[in-house]
């Protein structure tokens, strides 16, 4: 583990113990100051790369007013990485074409006029763009924050324009670290318990990944009406922060400055098996359903960071692996069962490192221990759920300056976000739903939406243009996390000789 730093609000060990008790999105302040990496800014980064090419990710910017029902429907669904442009270029083309400099080189990007596009460098693995440089991997310092060992060769890096945004979606396997570098990103999160209102999807498939079929910044209340009972909880994020986004909230990431740079460290969790079985059986489905030829059936559905398309036989084996691994786990648990102490009759169970811990100990743990929130750590959530008096921390707290020297890119950097004033589209979406939320936070009630469709024009009510059920209505309900679960425990319960459970009729 790596040496304690005084000059940090927490110390490596302290930092581990806040992460395996926080349940909810927070930001860490104060605890970069002295990385090297803070001072790669985008043109520091083309000196590195020099000629090496990046792929970089194009979406069309939407336009604020369309002319029919139609245009409205299209514009307010997400934009998928599936349905996005791609080019290979220098880092330096990107800055030229940036700038938008008549002119200037601009390589491959002269196709796509800035004013109407957007750009992305992102999921780019640090130590794949800096293999011939390892040095740079030294500049992320994870270690600091408790994982040993752990740098810039673990992490990601992402440099985007204004505007470039990630669609909304939940990472299945693990939470994220993320670090602002340069300029501005705010992020919309929603709680796991929001599922159901973000409509999720698995087309685009992404083992890993589940995206929301709502355009959260543009929502389209006639077809996604439960997303007015969603509790956005948003926060911008500066240089030298650290976000810590936990496992299964929802995500949606937008750039807010001319060029912004991140690093993001994704942690995997322990998977239990039955979770494994059901994305199995989710991917064998799926790509059983998107692989048939068919005339609806024409759109890309496979995500660009999945490694290609797999046969059926692969993703049955990889099924059957998945339920012989469960199998196999549950048989040895009952083993443990029958040869431990008789007077041991604590459970067996294991933290997100893997380390077994029994309920007492998790139980004593948590009773003696409370998130320090306050200067250093802000907790990212509404003002109804959050009080000052029992965090420790107050309202002036959150928009103070930090006393120490980060040695960042801006005079903001290590700063908590005051960023309340802000009108975004996101809180405009639902109108009066907004309630007033911690400085950078916003948050949707599900409050006065009564008759959201009244205040629409006469226009809006055209018939629907598709009426056929197509084969992605079809793949929705078959994956729908109901039914992959009801599926996943029939086989577990056949394979391992269980009692066969009837369906309902």
């Amino acid at each position: 583990m790596a040496a304690p730093d005084s000059s940090k609000p927490f110390s490596p060990a302290e930092t581990q113990r806040i992460l395996h008790h926080l349940q909810q999105p927070a930001v860490f302040l104060n605890m970069t100051c002295g990385w090297p990496v803070l001072h790669w800014t985008a043109e520091h980064l083309s000196d590195c790369l020099g000629d090496k090419l990046v792929r970089f990710r194009l979406g069309k910017k939407k336009e604020a007013h369309t002319a029919t029902a139609y245009m409205r429907t299209l514009l307010s669904s997400p934009l998928f990485e599936t349905q996005c442009s791609y080019v290979e270029a220098k880092l330096v083309h990107f800055l030229s074409w940036n700038r938008d400099q008549a002119g200037t080189d601009v390589g491959p990007f002269f196709k796509y006029p800035k004013s109407e596009y957007w750009a992305y460098a992102d999921y780019k693995y640090i130590a794949i763009l800096f293999q011939d440089q390892p040095s740079m991997f030294e500049h992320v310092k994870w270690s600091e924050f408790g994982f040993e060992g752990r740098n810039g060769r673990e992490s990601t890096l992402w440099i985007g324009s204004e505007g470039a945004n990630t669609p909304c979606h939940l990472d299945s396997y693990g939470y994220n670290l993320v670090l602002q570098v340069h300029g501005r990103k705010r992020w919309h999160l929603f709680p796991p318990e929001d599922t159901v209102n973000l409509y999720p999807t698995r087309i685009p498939y992404e083992e890993s990944s589940v995206f929301s079929q709502v355009d959260v910044l543009n929502p389209d209340l006639r077809r996604f009406p439960a997303f007015q009972e969603a509790r956005a909880h948003t926060v911008t994020l500066q240089p030298g922060q650290v976000l810590y986004v936990p496992r299964h909230w929802w995500h949606y990431v937008e750039s807010v400055d001319p060029i912004t740079v991140s690093v993001n460290s994704w942690i995997e969790l322990e998977v239990d098996d039955v979770a494994r079985v059901s994305e199995a059986v989710t991917k064998a489905v799926v790509s059983a359903l998107k692989s048939a030829p068919s005339d609806d059936n024409t759109d890309d559905w496979l995500n660009p960071t999945e490694e290609g398309v797999a046969s059926h036989n692969d993703n049955m084996q990889y099924v059957n692996m998945a339920v012989r691994a469960s199998a196999q786990r549950q048989q040895g648990l009952c083993h443990s069962k029958l040869t431990q102490d008789p007077r041991d009759t604590r459970p067996v169970k294991r933290d997100s490192r893997g380390q077994i811990r029994t309920n007492s100990d998790l139980v004593r743990d948590s009773a003696l221990f409370s998130v320090p929130f306050g200067p250093h750590l802000i907790p990212v959530c509404c003002q109804q759920e959050y009080s000052p008096e029992t965090r420790g921390v107050t309202t002036k707290d959150l928009e103070v300056k930090s006393s120490r020297n980060c040695n960042a890119q801006t005079p903001d950097d290590c700063t908590a976000n005051s960023d309340a004033a802000t009108k975004t589209k996101l809180a405009s979406a639902v109108n009066q739903g907004k309630c007033e939320c911690s400085p950078g936070l916003t948050q949707y009630r599900p409050c006065d939406h009564a008759d959201v469709a009244s205040e629409k024009s006469s226009e809006d009510y055209e018939e629907p243009v598709h009426t056929t059920i197509t084969t992605n209505d079809l793949l929705d309900c078959l994956v729908h996390p109901d039914i992959i679960d009801r599926v996943t425990k029939l086989l577990l319960e056949r394979h391992t000789g269980g009692e066969r459970t009837t369906m309902p009729s």
